[in-house]
């Protein structure tokens, strides 16, 4: 009997040593796979968050790039033996930030940035906005200012940008085009306005559903359609009163038939506020009105919201929509301050906009600091609204956006699978 056991005991022992040994095999087969498909590695200070609220620096760390651009490891220094042939970019004393996502920006408006900060939002957008906007019926117009916005945000550290075009479908066209080019991760929306506005710039209603769906079928065969393409649509209402209920429909009814995402301006301005209410008087809230027509969901990102009930906030949370804070637009054009910790703490999807050009710069680390400077002037009236910190901010500006655009399994961290954008 004794016999058996030790026989037994040694055969078990024997089973294990074999399994470990394939095991360890297994793991350095995946570690030589991986290093074999090394493009690139930095060393170096990396720093991210992995959360609003967990801020993350990593000193003396070295992060993998392989060839589809995705990132492979992320580990301190001297853990990974890099090939010699793989490029190695020494940081020394500079630090890596993953690439910003804007949540909300007119590229089209990138040329006027800084004008006409005098005036509100509804005669800024009369005296300075529809003008310009006009001009891009000119495709050579267009792709001269849009050149210039595409490559004005990625000078300054931003890599992922859900862009307002125009009204013009060929124009909307080109800057996808352009963004594919440039390998700039971006939303696109083609503009839908077919009322309350200069007769130069406004759109016959079937005309406007007509060309949204062939922007969206221009940019799905050129780009994919895949949740990880490169550039998307997405659909572009300007705002309640440019755009007329069967307007609304129609998006909303384009939105759900493509699982497409949705952009548009909320309770930004009290006088905006107050047209919707006189358009709309049989609807409760401003957030209503695209709730009625299949425009507020979870695919749904509104820039501003400064002027929101706890009403609305409630609907916001429960639609699973995203809100887009634009602090230096909210300034410029005195239209009012975000509190933007009450959208946290309501469980709020948020991130940052530089919203060019009511914002005057491109700048994130801009919108970054104003968020900051408008979180400390809603603390001066209320003291129990705790500023945001540095690491807030930053999440905002990365990871947050991220979330609010629904791409957060794919960048603003230095996750491994994640692409290194």
């Amino acid at each position: 009997t004794q016999r058996s056991c030790a026989h037994g005991e040694l055969h078990y022992r024997s089973k294990a040593r074999v399994a470990q040994k394939r095991l360890f095999k297994h793991i350095l087969e995946q570690g030589m796979e991986s290093l074999s498909s090394l493009a690139r590695v930095f060393r170096g200070t990396i720093v991210h968050t992995r959360s609003k609220t967990n801020l993350e620096i990593l000193c003396d760390h070295v992060v993998g790039i392989d060839k589809s651009g995705c990132i492979s490891f992320v580990k301190p220094d001297g853990e990974v033996q890099i090939p010699q042939e793989i490029p190695v970019v020494d940081l020394g004393k500079r630090f890596l930030l993953p690439g910003f996502v804007d949540t909300h920006a007119h590229a089209p408006q990138y040329v006027f940035a800084g004008t006409g900060m005098d005036l509100e939002l509804l005669p800024w957008l009369d005296t300075y906005t529809f003008p310009a906007e006009a001009a891009f019926n000119e495709t050579e117009h267009a792709v001269h200012v849009y050149e210039k916005s595409v490559r004005g945000h990625l000078r300054r550290g931003t890599t992922t940008v859900c862009y307002f075009a125009t009204i013009h479908l060929e124009a909307s066209k080109m800057l996808c085009d352009l963004l594919k080019m440039v390998g700039m991760r971006a939303f696109v929306g083609k503009v839908n306005m077919d009322r309350n506005s200069k007769d130069y710039y406004v759109e016959d209603t079937a005309a406007s559903l007509r060309d949204t769906r062939s922007f969206v079928e221009h940019v799905q065969q050129s780009c994919g359609t895949g949740r990880d393409a490169l550039v998307q649509p997405i659909i572009t209402p300007r705002f309640v009163p440019t755009c007329t209920p069967d307007l609304m429909a129609g998006l909303g009814e384009i939105a759900q038939e493509h699982g497409l995402r949705i952009q548009s301006h909320l309770s930004e301005n009290e006088g905006e506020c107050a047209w919707v209410k006189e358009l709309h008087p049989d609807v409760d809230s401003y957030s209503e009105v695209y709730d009625r027509f299949g425009l507020f969901n979870d695919r749904t990102i509104m820039a501003h919201a400064i002027y929101l009930s706890d009403r609305e906030i409630d609907l916001v949370h429960q639609r699973g929509v995203a809100i887009a804070h634009c602090p230096n637009s909210n300034f410029s054009l005195s239209s009012g301050v975000l509190n933007a910790r009450r959208l946290l703490d309501a469980g709020v999807k948020l991130g940052l906009g530089s919203d060019v050009a009511g914002g005057y710069s491109p700048s994130m680390l801009d919108a970054l600091r104003f968020a900051i400077t408008a979180s400390k002037c809603i603390h001066f009236n209320d003291r129990d609204s705790k500023p945001l910190s540095y690491a807030e901010a930053l999440y905002l500006a990365t990871l947050g956006g991220a979330e609010a655009l629904g791409i957060a399994d794919l960048v603003g961290s230095f996750e491994p699978g994640k692409r290194f954008d």
